[in-house]
């Protein structure tokens, strides 16, 4: 169980990789979970699209990540792309396939969703949905978690009340959203000790390897950007060849101080780029 391996006192290095966006592009992933298997992770998990439109994809892909390349996988699903029917039935397939673990996520909003979707989805945050599969199925769950809190949070401590709520609730294992400043993860790990959360706790690193990513998942996830990253982006930016070195040196620093404060795990949002975590696997 990675809850167990999250325990040990080595830092665990784990990955996270997507479906392709078009049909066409799918049995490419194959050759790029081969050669990320080959950098040796500690378990792999896999998204899936907005709303839950990949999901029979992200079971194919978990099922060739722990059953062909004999790695932990963790399937995603989210309250958004899940009502209860959908869930028993992703879960029966998992339990095919022999998956054990998922990361259970509230999920953003896809844009095609109406109101009446939306405000319709049986399962409104992830703590429900955890209670859910804690209640009916033997995975082992595994929960996000906001080191800056989460933007729609209040406060700190209301976004810590939520996140003991959801881990009281079954999760057993955390994966945190990415971040770009390490300061930001060791003062929410101290704050959550505080509260009494105890589980293992996964940092969430994303090379930022293009200027155009600060416009895309960045700004979505809420993180802020240090003046450091910042400076690099301004420098660099407009030279794609040297901005990606700088930013696989940035997340390479970010990652070795965080395994110099023996952090339980590391999780690096991969992008599914083979060329850049090869050469981030090669220094640290």
């Amino acid at each position: 169980m990675i809850k167990d391996l999250l325990s040990k006192s080595k830092t665990t290095i784990s990955f996270e990789v997507f479906p392709p966006k078009k049909d066409d592009d799918f049995q490419s992933v194959f050759t790029t979970l081969d050669a990320l298997a080959k950098l040796n992770p500690d378990f792999m998990s896999c998204t899936y699209g907005a709303g839950g439109s990949k999901s029979k994809k992200t079971v194919e892909i978990a099922s060739y990540i722990q059953n062909k390349l004999h790695i932990d996988a963790v399937a995603h699903m989210t309250c958004v792309g899940f009502k209860k029917e959908d869930l028993e039935t992703n879960c029966e397939n998992l339990k095919k396939e022999g998956i054990n673990h998922v990361l259970a996520l509230r999920g953003d909003r896809p844009s095609y969703m109406s109101d009446e979707q939306f405000n319709g989805r049986e399962f409104f945050y992830a703590t429900d949905m955890v209670k859910y599969l804690r209640e009916n199925t033997s995975l082992q769950i595994a929960g996000a978690c906001y080191p800056e809190k989460h933007y729609e949070s209040e406060s700190v401590q209301s976004d810590l009340a939520h996140l003991k709520e959801k881990i009281d609730a079954g999760v057993s294992f955390l994966v945190s959203q990415m971040f770009f400043d390490n300061d930001y993860f060791y003062r929410f790990l101290e704050k959550a000790s505080d509260v009494g959360i105890s589980v293992p706790v996964c940092a969430g690193i994303m090379p930022i390897t293009s200027a155009k990513q600060i416009g895309t998942s960045v700004t979505l996830s809420g993180s802020s950007v240090p003046k450091a990253l910042a400076d690099i982006i301004a420098n660099y930016g407009d030279n794609p060849e040297d901005m990606r070195k700088a930013g696989i040196d940035y997340a390479v620093r970010q990652i070795l101080d965080l395994k110099e404060h023996g952090v339980d795990g590391i999780h690096i949002y991969t992008m599914n780029r083979i060329k850049t975590m090869t050469e981030i696997m090669g220094q640290i």
